[in-house]
């Protein structure tokens, strides 16, 4: 009796973010030795796949149809075929595809294992100049304005440097929320382009860095990654949690038995709180 042929692996492989030489040797490698390659966006990894002179297979694995072909992409790895997983730039899974697939590969007993490179939020954050022992990275925020308004505020006691990814439609808008929410005075820092021709990396507070961008269409072009210092101290986490929850409150009470309450639920002093 002949016996199944073993698993394949899921390699899931980081891409470039910009700079196509950050694609390590180990990456291509991968890339040129599986059966095929799970891609985001076939077209883009097409092109990449293309500048190395490899000729690939590619299987379009997306957003839209990661649920229903999960399955049939296991089948595959079960059946022996080594694939690789990649998204259009960076490390799969972050902010992109893939998560689903991975569940679903490990779920069969199916080996899954990295290909690490490229990835714009340690990227942005090793060269911000703000505390990195402990962050969040929060992804991209909602891109309706009352909702991102609503996030930023549940996020305003946050202790942890606080990273987000942001396009360049909404990064004006998003600066100006943060500055309002946070405090202008906030230190923060946006990377945009990064590893790319016209990367830039900015550092100030949220407030400068808003009216810098307002004031410079350039610096409102391209990938953004934004980065948010954390509250310092114990009492300016319990103050912003309390203008939090102020203006909450306000919307239905008098604004003065609106911080009242604000001081008691959070510990904040009252005074941060009324008129804020």
């Amino acid at each position: 009796m002949s016996r199944p042929s073993p698993a394949g692996t899921l390699h899931v492989v980081a891409t470039p973010i910009g700079n196509l030489n950050d694609l390590s040797p180990r990456a291509l490698e991968t890339l040129r030795g599986v059966a095929a390659i799970c891609a985001e966006d076939t077209r883009h990894t097409r092109q990449l796949l293309s500048h190395f002179g490899i000729e690939q297979s590619l299987v379009a694995l997306h957003e839209h149809n990661e649920s229903g072909i999960a399955e049939r992409i296991v089948a595959r790895l079960q059946a022996g075929e080594s694939l690789a997983l990649v998204s259009d730039a960076g490390t799969p899974l972050v902010s992109d595809p893939g998560f689903r697939l991975v569940a679903a590969a490990r779920a069969a007993g199916i080996r899954v294992s990295p290909v690490p490179g490229p990835c714009a939020l340690v990227a942005a954050l090793s060269v911000a100049g703000l505390p990195s022992d402990r962050f969040a990275f929060e992804g991209f925020l909602p891109a309706k304005a009352g909702a991102r308004r609503e996030r930023l505020s549940q996020l305003a006691g946050e202790t942890r440097t606080l990273i987000f990814y942001e396009s360049s439609h909404r990064i004006e808008e998003t600066l100006g929320d943060a500055a309002a929410i946070f405090g202008a005075d906030r230190p923060a820092a946006i990377a945009r382009e990064l590893t790319k021709l016209f990367e830039t990396v900015l550092s100030d507070g949220l407030g400068a860095l808003h009216a810098r961008v307002a004031a410079d269409p350039d610096q409102r072009k391209g990938e953004f990654v934004l980065l948010v210092q954390g509250v310092a101290d114990d009492i300016e986490a319990k103050t912003a949690e309390g203008r939090r929850v102020y203006a909450l409150l306000n919307a239905h009470l008098p604004p003065s038995t609106a911080a009242k309450l604000a001081a008691e639920i959070t510990g904040a002093p009252r005074k941060a709180l009324y008129g804020s």
